[in-house]
């Protein structure tokens, strides 16, 4: 009968084990949700920093044609 203490007590780690990991699971689902957010934002934010740059370039490019005439 010894041996009952080392098993009980080896059934409590797995379950804190499975009670951490499934705890360390959410954590990271929702840490993969934010991230993917983030990424997004920034992509959108990059394309309409570019659409701007692109458009200031359009209009200096124009401006300097009509100065040569």
């Amino acid at each position: 009968m010894s041996y009952l203490p080392s098993i009980a007590l080896a059934v409590a780690g797995l379950l804190l084990l499975l009670v951490l990991l499934l705890k360390l699971r959410r954590v990271l689902r929702v840490l993969t949700h934010t991230m993917s957010m983030v990424a997004t934002n920034t992509r959108k934010r990059t394309g309409l920093l570019r659409a701007r740059s692109a458009a200031l370039h359009v209009a200096i490019a124009e401006r300097r044609g009509l100065e040569n005439r």
